[in-house]
């Protein structure tokens, strides 16, 4: 056998060695494998379990692109070597001189056009999969805020229903600079919440992204989803659960101080499930729907707003109410607590920039008319703040969006 043979024989081999390595190592799990945790697992070398089509052909792709990089690689510095060795000066070999080939010309300028057709024809394929949002059984609106997410179901079943989805992970478990956690920390740390978005399995699922104030990123790694959710502008993406499951992701955006605390989760789940899930949700929105007419005592509306800081508030301006020196405004003796609630009111709809603070104030209009009154009315009579007007009902706040 020639020199040549001997070559061609030895990188078809490592080719066909390298392809059954890279198919073992990145194949995508079955669906009867699929381990169902929906984030991210202890010393996993590879990409999260695929739970969508457009993420198994994520997966798919991520699979080709290695192979065909391990091809190259073994091809090109095989024949580097197999050159170097057999052809070195110790064997009598003399360096030949040339000049130009046509043929080495045309080869190294063809050979890569075809490699990169090869590899974008599937990638281009995948992209524009993943940019078709239409005929979407259900539209979810997800707002990026600092640092939570809102979410509005907009089209489809559980049409209506609205709710903001906080950290779950108690601050004992988080700790703080140089404080370290007095709680042991458990297995969903910082990728849990209180509310978690719950979709049918085998739906497309269309979602809405904008964001209150800076710029966010809605990621969830399973569904092949990471999408920015900027402020003024409307971006959509889409997934079709085909796992029934709870699934993780985070901001992907770097938006401030507790960018690392605003998790993702969404939980899918069967049909029936899901009914019942808008059922009870509903029943819920309706009974916090307070009628904006009723007349509140200041008790009830101290007690009520308490409740809405302690959920909404309290991370920027902390439970003192002394903000955050150098980031967040005092609500303890500010002017604008203190002042008309006209003013005051209007924060809240429409949010506040402020020279002396980088971080801005954002809109909360997503919260109901109940929930701004009683917020402001609880600040007005709290800490060391004795406003003259302290008391703030819904019917205000209903004339103030107007």
């Amino acid at each position: 056998m020639t020199h040549a043979k001997r070559l061609q024989s030895l990188l078809l081999g490592l080719s066909l060695t390298a392809f059954g390595i890279g198919r073992w190592a990145t194949a995508a799990p079955a669906a009867s494998t699929y381990p169902g945790t929906g984030g991210p697992v202890p010393f996993e070398m590879n990409l999260q379990p695929p739970a969508t089509q457009i993420a198994h052909e994520i997966y798919d792709l991520h699979t080709l692109m290695m192979i065909i990089c391990l091809v190259i690689f073994v091809a090109v510095f095989g024949v580097m070597f197999y050159s170097i060795f057999k052809h070195r000066k110790s064997l009598g070999h003399k360096p030949a001189t040339f000049h130009e080939s046509t043929t080495v010309e045309i080869a190294w300028t063809v050979v890569p056009f075809l490699i990169v057709i090869g590899m974008a024809l599937p990638a281009t394929r995948t992209v524009v999969g993943m940019k078709d949002t239409s005929n979407a059984d259900i539209t979810i609106k997800a707002t990026g805020m600092q640092w939570k997410w809102g979410y509005d179901y907009l089209k489809g079943e559980g049409e209506g229903i609205s709710f903001l989805s906080n950290l779950a992970t108690p601050r004992s478990q988080v700790g703080a600079p140089g404080v370290p956690p007095t709680e042991k920390r458990g297995e969903n740390y910082l990728i849990e919440v209180d509310n978690e978005v719950v979709v049918p399995v085998n739906k497309k699922i269309r979602v809405v992204l904008t964001a209150n104030d800076v710029i966010h990123a809605w990621s969830v790694p399973a569904f092949g989803v990471k999408q920015d959710a900027i402020p003024g502008f409307v971006r959509d993406t889409w997934f079709k659960a085909d796992h029934i499951g709870t699934f993780r992701g985070n901001c992907a955006e770097l938006c401030g101080k507790e960018h690392a605390f605003m998790p993702i989760v969404v939980k899918v789940v069967s049909a029936d499930d899901y009914k019942a899930w808008v059922d009870v949700k509903q029943k819920e929105m309706a009974a916090l729907a307070d009628d904006p007419s009723k007349v509140w005592t200041i008790d009830e509306l101290k007690v009520k707003g308490e409740k809405v800081y302690a959920a909404n508030c309290v991370v920027c301006h902390q439970a003192t109410g002394k903000g955050v020196p150098g980031a967040f405004a005092p609500l303890d003796g500010s002017a604008v607590v203190n002042g008309p609630k006209a003013d005051q009111i209007h924060v809240l709809l429409n949010g506040q920039k402020s020279g002396k603070y980088p971080a801005e104030m954002p809109a909360w209009k997503q919260l109901s008319d109940t929930e701004i009154a009683a917020v402001i009315t609880y600040t007005r009579n709290s800490w060391s703040n004795k406003a003259a007007e302290n008391i703030v009902q819904p019917a205000e706040v209903v004339a103030a969006r107007k």
